[in-house]
């Protein structure tokens, strides 16, 4: 099983220089790529968010529930380092009914995202 988000992320990704005047990718630019493909980034799923004052924040205790302001069935933010980059669905991985994971529907662009901040 891949653990990476996106569906092609096996596939070679194209870029700009790839069909450039400059032609293919040099040796060295090709391990420098390769470098930069290896850099972890954090990856998360935004179920949803609550607002409360810190009087009922600081009354939360075991088996309190937080409500949250996604319902079941909404889109669920997919984040990398802080940025929302696709929406998706909460799906059961079928290897292990007892991980949740995410089934990408929508990857967004840079004019569709949230402003965070």
């Amino acid at each position: 099983m891949s653990t990476s988000p996106f569906p092609d992320a096996g596939a070679s990704p194209v870029f700009p220089s790839q069909g450039s005047q400059q032609g293919s990718l040099q040796a060295g630019d090709e391990r420098n790529l390769d470098s930069i493909l290896r850099i972890p980034v954090l990856v998360q799923v935004v179920l949803g968010s609550a607002t409360m004052p810190v009087a009922n924040l600081m009354k939360l205790g075991r088996g309190a529930i937080v409500s949250l302001d996604h319902r079941v069935g909404e889109p669920v933010d997919v984040m990398v380092n802080g940025r929302v980059i696709a929406r998706g669905e909460i799906v059961i991985v079928e290897e292990d009914n007892s991980r949740f994971g995410v089934s990408l529907t929508e990857v967004v662009g840079p004019a569709d995202a949230p402003h965070n901040g």
